[in-house]
């Protein structure tokens, strides 16, 4: 599992834009940045779009304001998915919606979730991470899937 003081793992997520799905190299999306980077097991599921996305909404000028340059939310959903949900929460320019599709950032931080026993699949552990330049200087697992406490953007705030 990634830990604090680890590179982010030099994998291409996915973004939609207005020019279409766009690629995403997390070491370039991270490089000479302050970044909130958060993962969530599912889109449109109860607690990622009731309090775990919005709290980062509400709090992104918070976040900005202790020097954070990028939110970014990532799931192994598409990012056809990923881009309808971020419309749904009204995400607008303050949190990144990006795309694991393939679980290949997932599995290369060492955070899946299997959730086959739901009908779910593997997905995504949620947690939080900063990272400063690419190097992660915060980490937060949540123990309860279903909550998001230790990973929302109050407790990330905190941290910072």
């Amino acid at each position: 599992m990634i830990k604090e003081g680890d590179k982010i793992p030099a994998v291409t997520l996915k973004q939609m834009t207005a020019s279409g799905p766009t690629d995403v190299p997390l070491a370039d999306y991270c490089a000479g940045r302050k970044v909130v980077l958060f993962a969530v097991p599912g889109a449109f599921t109860p607690t990622c779009s009731e309090s775990h996305v919005p709290s980062y909404i509400d709090n992104a000028k918070a976040l900005r304001d202790k020097g954070v340059d990028a939110v970014a939310c990532v799931s192994t959903g598409d990012f056809f998915v990923m881009n309808a949900w971020g419309k749904s929460l009204g995400t607008g320019d303050d949190v990144d919606m990006l795309a694991d599709g393939n679980g290949e950032f997932t599995q290369a931080a060492g955070m899946t979730l299997d959730l086959s026993a739901l009908g779910l699949g593997e997905r995504s552990q949620r947690y939080a991470m900063i990272l400063d330049d690419g190097v992660v200087t915060h980490l937060a697992v949540e123990t309860d899937p279903g909550s998001a406490t230790v990973s929302a953007a109050e407790a990330v705030l905190e941290k910072i």
